[in-house]
Order: structure tokens, then C-alpha cells, then sequence
């Protein structure tokens, strides 16, 4: 009888785990915005693609590694962050002509669906919010590793992404086409799970 309750508890026991792994939920990765940057370029009057960046980006990342369409990305960037190395541009940038930041201080991506590509790349569509106006937009984003950091002590994942956007799509139609209508962007992270980051 002994060997038998043993046997049950140990099946049960097992069960529990495998259920419990299966129903888990994604994993919440807080973005450190220390190690992200979002660079957009642009064409300037076919002889350069000069780029620029956004900085302090906040949001979080769930993760579900078992199941990757069960992830999600919600991420806020602060337009008055940004950095042409250009004070000037940086100025107009931000003014009623383009990102119009005393109006809409932040753009905000949220995604609306996750799909597993080859190996560890991810088709992450969702909706890119520019001066009050949203617009889908997809991103091919890679995994680049997932695991304890070593600094922290916690759990924590990086990716790469790129997509690309017509910038007249959102209101922002000043110097088309010296000044391409297409902005390609490339974004780095890491995230860390369970509390603060850097």
C-alpha cells in the first residue's frame, strides 16, 4: 500500500508540474533602457542615409518561451529624447512640422500578434502610435539570447529588430522627397525580468 500511495504521489506530482508547464504564464521582462536603442534613417536627396536615435525607452516585453505566440511588446519612447548630433535638426524635429512633441510627448508601439519565424526569429505586428495617429506595422525581430545575467542576477533576454514606416503616413510630410518618406529602423534591447534594471 506504502509503495503504492509513493508510486500515486510521484505521478501526481509529475502531472502537476507538466500541467503547471504547460499553463505557465509568459515571462514579464522590464526593458532596460540603458542597453536599447531605437536608430531610424532616412534617405537625404540620394546622396546620404544619415541616422539619428531615441533614448530613456520604457515598456515591457512578455515572453512565453514555450509558446512564443503568446508573447506581447509594449514599449513608450519620449520624442524630446531624441539625437540627430545635430542640436538644430533635433529641435525641428520635435516641432508642430514633424513629432509635434509638446503635443504628443511619446510614441508608443504595442504589438497585436506574435509569430514564430525560422530558428529564433519573430514576426511581431502591432500598432506604432505617432502624434495621436496609429498605423500597423511589423517588425522581424531575432532572439539573441535568453538567460541569467550576469550582473543582475535575474533572468533576462535580448533581441534585434528591424521594420520601416512612411513617415507621411503619420501627419509628418515636410520635405518629401529631399528627405525620403521612408524611415527604416533598427532597435536593440535587453530586458530583465522580476524588478528594476540599470
Amino acid at each position: 500500500d506504502a509503495y503504492f500511495m509513493l508510486k500515486s504521489a510521484i505521478i501526481s506530482s509529475l502531472l502537476f508540474g507538466a500541467s503547471a508547464l504547460a499553463f505557465a504564464a509568459p515571462v514579464a521582462y522590464q526593458v532596460d533602457p540603458t542597453h536599447t536603442a531605437t536608430v531610424f534613417s532616412w534617405n537625404h536627396l540620394g546622396f546620404s542615409h544619415p541616422s539619428a536615435n531615441f533614448k530613456d525607452i520604457r515598456g515591457v516585453i512578455h515572453y512565453d518561451a514555450q509558446k512564443p505566440s503568446n508573447s506581447s511588446v509594449n514599449i513608450t519612447i519620449p520624442v524630446n529624447s531624441v539625437n540627430t548630433n545635430v542640436p538644430l535638426l533635433d529641435s525641428k524635429i520635435q516641432d508642430a512640422e514633424w513629432f509635434d512633441v509638446a503635443k504628443y510627448p511619446n510614441i508608443t508601439f504595442k504589438s497585436t500578434k506574435v509569430e514564430p519565424l525560422d530558428g529564433k526569429r519573430l514576426k511581431v505586428t502591432g500598432n506604432l502610435t505617432v502624434k495621436g495617429i496609429a498605423k500597423p506595422v511589423v517588425l522581424v525581430a531575432k532572439l539573441n539570447h535568453m538567460g541569467a545575467h550576469p550582473m543582475v542576477k535575474k533572468p533576462a533576454i535580448g533581441f534585434d529588430a528591424t521594420t520601416h514606416f512612411k513617415r507621411s503616413d503619420f501627419g509628418m510630410t515636410d520635405l518629401i522627397p529631399s528627405v525620403s518618406d521612408r524611415i527604416d529602423i533598427k532597435i536593440t534591447t535587453e530586458a530583465i525580468a522580476n524588478g528594476k534594471v540599470f
